[in-house]
This record gives structure tokens, sequence and C-alpha cells, in this order.
């Protein structure tokens, strides 16, 4: 035999490898996998390992490892598992590593339909699955299609439904938006909430016989034995809760458990082999130990453990606040920002159409100005056309004069000088009209002129009026800111060669529970699913439930889908049904298991 033997351990999440002594017992293994991974809540985990006959086997703590059954190859191999579950997973699951190992394996078994989950729930936990992976929705970062290469659905549902994979995801992104800023881990507990609410979350089911030989299932779980009927491991018929159990003992395939009530008779069945017996004793005995554990006085080490969680998670919660207070101060002032560019522009525009409106004014103006000096031209060119026809109307008053003169002092032809006289005061006449056309046009120049002087002192007034505007309008620099298993057991029960166990068969195993000093033993009766405590997720779940109906192929449907659906219609649910089975004393239900 080698001086160590290699070892690899896989958890939910991680493959471990190591090296042991041959010597090594199964609890200093498994403690040395619960160091490594930083696991301290142990009572609830074991490892598994397939023994050489080919069936799924809990390793013995006692026992040295090499001693067992082991399949023998290299490395050996084991698996990390849970064995018992919790009652309630937020009291009671105080690590985080814990939390995840326990997300991970009922995740696993929902969706591998080892539990079986109904359509609208299975939406909801593929979403808190998204959360723990994802966190928060982000539509920047959480593109459509974010969830095509995801496993999020049992085939089951899948496959009983006319929806793409498009509008599965669809419906999935609406809850994973709806979960906010939940951290990871917070959405891992909600996961195991809503798991830790469906019929057979936790349960360990085993093949019996009652006393009539009618075949039924043993459920094993964290709040005592159900019996249920072959074709329905949904809804037990007969329930015995762990405080009413003060014996298990089993001789071959006969079991015998003894009840507290000393006027009931044993609860006596039948399994079909010895390594099954030794399984449910198993199971009982650590199962009854968490539920006594469970209703007395936290030990040191788990007030301890406790006190540490809360302060983690409170230090979390207050470092996710400053985060969101953070991320809304960043908000704000982004928004600031975008305001305050905005108005920038908007001001930007402004002095935009100011400066255009100045631009259009000057040239106005200019055009003005330029109006007014061909104006003030054509005044000087009229007045000094003027100023001529004056001078040649006093040339001819002079010639006229002259004329006169002559006329008296040379009287020679009348005729000719009545003529020249008749030409010459016909061209006064002309030139006087001219003048006086002239000096019409003049006038007329000289009134534009004058107004062509009040049109541009009203032009310097408007002028002067924009510029001052403009320069008393305000300017904005840009902002700056600071960045700122539940199992039904998955060993086959067919029939194989039991040699070794021949010589167990006539020995008896017993174990002793203890009753005393709980302080509540039927607590759980009372229990409500986080449905019914949750107003508007219990509308939610319905509204889908009613949807996804819609689009249901019904010849798909399993037999599980029908037991459900008529639980919903009778009202009854996990804690429901667990009050009912209960009723009556424990005589009662003994002779009901035994008439079935």
């Amino acid at each position: 035999m080698p001086k160590t033997v290699n070892v690899r351990v896989t958890t939910m999440d991680a493959e471990l490898e190591f090296s042991f002594h041959p010597n090594t017992t199964g609890k200093q293994l498994f403690d040395q996998v619960a160091r490594t991974i930083g696991l301290r809540e142990t009572w609830y985990f074991g490892l598994q390992f397939v023994d050489s006959k080919g069936f799924i086997t809990w390793l013995n703590s006692e026992k040295k490892v090499m001693a067992q059954d082991v399949r023998k190859e290299t490395p050996l191999q084991f698996k990390l598992r849970a064995k018992f579950y919790p009652e309630d997973v937020a009291e009671e699951l105080i690590q985080d590593v814990t939390r995840r190992l326990f997300f991970l394996q009922v995740k696993e078994d929902v969706m591998g339909e080892e539990v079986y989950c109904p359509p609208e729930s299975a939406v909801l936990l593929a979403s808190y699955a998204v959360q723990a992976k994802y966190g928060e929705f982000n539509k920047s970062t959480n593109h459509p299609g974010y969830l095509s290469s995801e496993r999020l659905l049992p085939k089951r549902v899948l496959e009983q439904h006319k929806l793409s994979k498009d509008q599965w995801e669809e419906r999935i992104q609406v809850w994973h938006e709806e979960h906010g800023s939940m951290l990871k881990e917070e959405a891992m507990i909600e996961y195991l909430k809503i798991a830790q609410d469906l019929e057979m979350y936790g349960v360990n089911y085993f093949e019996i016989k009652n006393k009539k030989g009618t075949d039924l299932w043993l459920g094993v779980d964290a709040l005592g034995l159900n019996i249920y009927e072959k074709q329905d491991r949904l809804t037990p018929k007969i329930g015995f809760p762990w405080s009413e159990i003060r014996n298990i003992s089993f001789n071959d395939k006969k079991f015998i458990i003894k009840p507290i009530d000393k006027k009931a008779s044993d609860f006596i069945f039948y399994a079909p082999r010895l390594r099954v017996n030794k399984r449910i004793l198993q199971l009982c005995m650590g199962n009854h130990e968490l539920y006594m554990r469970r209703r007395k006085p936290d030990t040191i080490e788990v007030q301890q453990m406790k006190a540490q969680a809360k302060e983690e998670r409170l230090q979390k919660k207050i470092e996710r606040d400053q985060l969101e207070e953070e991320k809304k101060r960043r908000a704000t002032i982004q928004r600031e920002k975008e305001n305050m560019e905005r108005e920038k522009q908007e001001l930007m525009m402004r002095l935009y159409e100011y400066e255009e409106t100045t631009k259009r004014a000057e040239r106005e103006l200019q055009e003005q100005l330029d109006r007014a000096m061909r104006l003030e031209e054509e005044r000087r060119r009229v007045e000094q056309e003027a100023s001529r026809l004056e001078a040649e109307r006093m040339e001819a008053i002079i010639a006229k004069e002259e004329l006169a003169r002559q006329a008296e002092d040379q009287i020679k032809s009348q005729e000719q000088l009545a003529a020249e006289l008749a030409e010459y005061t016909a061209k006064v006449a002309l030139l006087e009209e001219a003048k006086r056309v002239k000096e019409e046009e003049a006038d007329s120049w000289h009134s534009k002129a004058i107004e062509v002087e009040e049109n541009l002192l009203r032009t310097k007034e408007e002028l002067h009026t924009v510029m001052s505007s403009t320069n008393s309008a305000p300017v904005v620099a840009p902002a700056s800111s600071s960045s700122s298993s539940s199992s039904s057991d998955s060993e086959s029960d067919h029939e194989h060669s039991e040699e070794n166990e021949h010589s167990e068969e006539n020995s008896t195993y017993s174990a002793e529970l203890q009753t005393q000093g709980i302080d509540d033993h039927r607590q759980e009766e009372e229990r409500l699913t986080e449905a019914e405590k949750n107003e508007r997720l219990q509308k939610k779940l319905m509204a889908l439930s009613s949807e996804l109906e819609q689009a249901r192929d019904e010849n798909k449907k399993t037999q599980n889908d029908m037991l459900h659906a008529a639980n919903v219609r009778e009202g009854r649910d996990k804690y429901k049904t667990l009050r009912q089975i209960r009723q009556g004393n424990t005589k009662q239900r003994i002779d009901e298991f035994e008439a079935l």
C-alpha cells in the first residue's frame, strides 16, 4: 500500500485534490475539506462516494476511509453534498459559503427534476439564479439575449409550453429587473426560501411496504417521517414528527419505530434491503438530532457564528447603502450636468440668434448708409443742375434786357425784332418751366434725404439696443463634477448480490431518540409559504400561472403536474398538508398506515 492516497473531492462549485495517509478516518478527510473551503456549518454535509457495487453511499466518519467500500480508482472520487436540510434556510443557514452550497445543490435538484417545481415558480427561481450570477439588472450591460446561453428552466417546463426561448427569457428578465439592487448572496437565500416551500424539497424517499404488503414511499426529512402512496410523492398521507418518536431500530428488513405515546403500537414497515435500512437509520438519527438542536438554545459556537455573520451582513448592507447613495448622488450630478449643458446649449443658441440679428442689423445699417450717400450725391447733382439753370435764366434775362435796349436803340425791322423777342420770350418761358421742375425735383430729393437721415438714426438706436442686450446675456461654462435533496437517492434499487450482508441480517440496529428539554415540538405546523407571506408575490405568481396555462400543452402534463394542480384547487400547500396528515393521535395514524 502506498504511503499516501490521492483523493479528488468535488463540491458544487470546485474540485479539490488531496493526499492522505491510509489510516485517515472519514471525519479527518471531511474536516480537511471543510477547512479548505472555510465551511463551519459541517453538520449539514457529508462526503458521498460510489461503492464497488455501484451504489451511492455516505462516507462513515468513524471508520477509516480505506476500510470502507470505496471504488478503487486513482484518485479516489468523493462529492461534498448536503446530507441534511434546515427547516428555515433564512434563520438557520449562517455562513455565505453554506448558503451558496445549498443554493447550488437545490438548483441542481430543481433543474434535474429531482424536486418538482411548478412552471410559475420555476420562472421566479430562475430570476433569482440570474440575480445571483449577474447582480443588479443593467440595461447598458444586460443587452437582449444575455440569457441565451443560460440553462434556466427544467426541461419538462420548456417542453410543456408553446413558448420560444426569447419569450421565456423575457419573462425571467421582468422578474430580474424587479429584484433591483439585491445582493447576489441575498438572491441565493431568496431562491432557497421559495424552494423550501416545494413539496419534495429536502425529502429522502425510500420504497417500503406495510404489514399488508402495500407498496409505499417513506419520506425522511427535517421535520419527521411521512408516508406517501406509491403514485404520489408530492402529497404525504400520514405524518409523524420527530417529537413523537423515541426509538428507531431494525433487524434485517424489518424496521420498528417506537412512539412516545405508550398507548400506540409500534410503527413497523419493511424495506427491500439491509443497506437501505442502514441509510434510513442514519438519516433518522441525523435529522432528529438537528430537529432537537433547533429547538434548544444555540451553542456558543453557533451564537458566535451568527454574531459574526450578522456583523458581516450589516457591514455589507452599510456598504450597499453607501453605494446606492453614491449612485443616487452621481445620478443627480449627472442630471444637473445634463440640465446645465442643455441650458448652455439654449443660451448658445440665443447668443447665436443675437449675433445673427446684430449682423443683419449691421448689414441693413450699411445699406441705409450707402443709400443715404447715394441720395446725398444725387441731391448735390440736382443742386448743381439747378444752379446751372439759374445761371442760364439770368443770362437769358440779361439777353432779353439787352435785346429790349437794342430794340429801343435800334429800331430796325419791327417784325424781326418782334420775332426775336417772341423767340427769347418763349425760351425764357421754357427755361422757367424747366427751373420749376428742377426745383420740385430738388425739393423731392431733399425730403428723401431727410427721411433717410431719420431712418439712419433709428437704425443706429436699434443697433445700440441689440448690442446692449447681447452684452448682458450670461455665458455658462460646462459644469464639471468629480466622478466619483433533496434527492430520491440515485442509488438504484435493482436486485443485487448482497453476499456481504448475510452476516448482518440477524443483527439489530437501534437508536434511542431524546425529546426532553426542547422549547417547541410542533412550531413547523404554523408556518406559511413565502407566497402567503407576500401578497404581491402571490398575485404575480397567480397571474404568471394563468398566462403560462394558456400556452401549455395539456397532452404533456405529468403525473406530478396533475397532483400539484389538484392541491392548488383544494387550497393545499406543504404546511397545510403537514397539519392535515398529523391530525389525531399517534395510535390513530399508525392504524391508518397499517390499513393502507
